[in-house]
């Protein structure tokens, strides 16, 4: 039996997709980021010490532990790529159930429709009321799906899911597990 680990798989699709630039419209075309007042976009480092980040003391594994309770999950861990923002958890394979991985990304200073990789998949919705896009296979890979939501302006959680090779049960996974990470993040 071969057991599936895809946590490297899905700390690269977060890094490709917090490292990608779009405009703010779904269907963008790839921009350098900037913020509305032409300086740049804070780093990392320097959005966890911002005092106006609406992510400031709130860790992104603390909330995905909290939201993955009972699910059989391992305790959640910062991804190599972007530590500060970004934690995620995998489940192994078990007989017929595919694998699962999950990552959570808490971006200030990012557009909750930017970044969009694969706008032909993409589409408007929201989670518990918070603007938000579903996109389908972000890296044109079956059994993806990332939700992007709004925290505050130009502040986001990025939740992609990795399972298998059935996106729509990807998709229905990030639906159902986005809807428990709202409720945790700073209102609007």
């Amino acid at each position: 039996m071969t057991v599936r680990r895809p946590s490297v798989a899905i700390a690269a699709l977060i890094l490709a997709l917090g490292l990608t630039a779009c405009t703010s419209q779904v269907g963008g075309q790839a921009n350098p980021s900037q913020s509305g007042s032409g300086t740049s976009t804070p780093t990392s480092a320097s959005a966890t010490d911002d005092p106006g980040n609406p992510f400031a003391g709130l860790s992104p594994c603390t909330v995905l532990d909290q939201v993955l309770t009972g699910q059989g999950f391992p305790k959640a861990a910062p991804t190599i790529a972007d530590a500060k923002e970004t934690c995620g958890a995998s489940k192994d394979t078990s007989g017929n159930t595919p694998g699962v991985t999950v990552g959570l990304s808490l971006q200030a200073g990012g557009n909750y429709k930017d970044n969009v990789t694969n706008p032909q998949q993409a589409s408007d919705g929201n989670v518990n009321g918070r603007p938000a896009v579903e996109e389908r296979e972000p890296q044109h890979s079956p059994g993806q799906c990332a939700v992007r939501f709004q925290v505050k302006q130009d502040s986001r959680a990025l939740l992609v899911i990795s399972s298998g090779s059935d996106t729509a049960t990807a998709c229905k996974q990030a639906e159902e597990i986005a809807a428990k990470v709202e409720p945790l993040l700073p209102k609007n």
